[in-house]
C-alpha cells in the first residue's frame, strides 16, 4: 500500500523516521469471504436506522400530543443517531468493499472527534431523558416547573454542547504526537486506541488524561442514570395498584431499554481488555456498538410507545392537502 511520508530530519525524532499523513483502515483484514456478506448486511442496517430515526423525528414535530419533555428528547436523540452512525458507517461500508481503504491524518482525527462528541451527547442526553421520567414519577405535582421548555432546551443545548467540547482536548493531544511506523488501523474506523497504538512517542500522556475524561462524562450521566432509575422503582413499589404500576413502568420501560443496550455494549467494547478477545471479535464488537445503539431506539419506541404507535398512524393515514380547482 502507498504511504505519505515526509521527510522529519529536521525535527526530534530520529534522523531516519519519517511522519505519516495517511492511514490504512484495514477492516475485516484477512476474513474477504465476509466482506460481501457483510456489507449487505450493514448497508440495510443503516437504512434501517435512517429511516427509522427520521420517522420518529417527523412524528415527534408534526402530532402535538407529542410535544413533551419526553418526546423533545427522543427527538433530540433521533437526530443525534443518524449524524452518529453517518459519521462511521459509509466510510465502513466502503472499507468492507476496498478490504484497505486510506483515510488522510486530518480526516481520520475529525471521524473520532465526530463520533466521540456524539457518543459523550448521547450519554448526556440519555441522562436527561432518565431525569424527565424521574420528575413525571416521583415528583408529577411540580412537572410543569421543573421540565418546562425552558428547562428542556438548556439541557438540550447542554448536552450538545458539553458532548463537542469534551474530546477537543484529546483531539489537540493526538493531534500532537508523531506517527511514524505503520500507517495501518486494524479497525473499521478512527477509534482512539487503535490510533493511539500506532504512536512512536510517548502515549502515556494522551492516554491517561483521554481516560479520565471518559470516565468523567461516561460515569457521571451513567450514575444520574442509575439514581434517577432507583428512584423511580422504590416509587412504582408504592403504589398500591397494579394497574397504575404496569402504567408507571410502561412509561419508562422503552428508556430503560435504550439506555440498558448503550452502556452495556459501551462496556464491552472498551470496558474489556481487548488482550481477552481475539482481534476480529473485538471489531465486530465494536460494530455492533456503532450500529446497535442508533438501530434500538426507533425500534423500540415504535414497537413498546403506544403514543409513538398512535401518532404514526396519524401520520400515515393524513390525506393531502390538494390545492382548489
Amino acid at each position: 500500500h502507498s504511504f505519505k511520508l515526509i521527510d522529519m530530519t529536521n525535527l526530534d525524532l530520529h534522523p531516519n523516521h519519517t511522519l505519516i499523513t495517511e492511514f490504512i483502515l484495514l477492516g475485516l483484514g484477512n476474513l474477504h469471504e465476509l466482506r460481501i456478506p457483510m456489507f449487505v448486511v450493514f448497508l440495510a442496517v443503516y437504512i434501517v436506522i435512517l429511516t427509522g430515526n427520521i420517522i420518529i423525528m417527523a412524528v415527534v414535530l408534526t402530532d402535538h400530543s407529542l410535544h413533551t419533555a419526553m418526546y423533545f428528547f427522543l427527538g433530540n436523540l433521533s437526530f443525534l443517531e443518524i449524524w452518529y452512525t453517518t459519521s462511521v458507517v459509509p466510510k465502513m461500508l466502503k472499507t468492507l468493499l476496498t478490504a484497505h481503504e486510506a483515510i488522510s491524518f486530518s480526516a481520520c482525527l475529525l471521524q473520532f472527534y465526530t463520533f466521540g462528541s456524539l457518543a459523550v451527547t448521547e450519554c448526556f442526553l440519555l441522562a436527561a431523558m432518565s431525569y424527565d421520567r424521574y420528575v413525571a414519577i416521583c415528583q408529577p405535582l411540580h412537572y410543569g416547573n421543573l421540565m418546562s421548555f425552558r428547562v428542556c432546551v438548556q439541557l438540550a443545548i447542554g448536552s450538545w454542547i458539553g458532548g463537542f467540547l469534551t474530546p477537543v482536548l484529546t483531539i489537540i493531544m493526538v493531534s500532537m504526537l508523531p506517527f511514524c511506523a505503520s500507517n495501518e488501523i486494524n479497525h473499521f474506523f478512527c477509534d482512539l486506541a487503535p490510533v493511539i497504538k500506532l504512536a512512536c512517542g510517548d502515549t502515556q500522556k494522551v492516554r491517561f488524561p483521554s481516560f479520565l475524561i471518559s470516565i468523567l462524562v461516561t460515569f457521571s450521566p451513567f450514575l444520574l442514570t442509575i439514581i434517577s432509575y432507583y428512584k423511580i422503582v422504590s416509587t412504582i413499589l408504592k403504589i398500591p395498584s397494579a394497574k397504575s404500576k404496569q402504567k408507571a413502568f410502561s412509561t419508562c420501560s422503552s428508556h430503560l431499554i435504550v439506555v440498558t443496550v448503550f452502556y452495556g455494549t459501551l462496556m464491552v467494547v472498551y470496558g474489556v481488555p481487548t488482550t481477552t478477545w481475539y482481534p476480529n471479535l473485538s471489531k465486530v464488537f465494536s460494530m455492533l456498538y456503532t450500529v446497535g445503539t442508533p438501530m434500538v431506539n426507533p425500534i423500540i419506541y415504535s414497537l413498546r410507545n403506544k403514543d409513538v404507535q398512535n401518532a404514526l398512524r396519524k401520520l400515515l393515514t393524513r390525506k393531502p392537502i390538494l390545492p382548489l380547482e
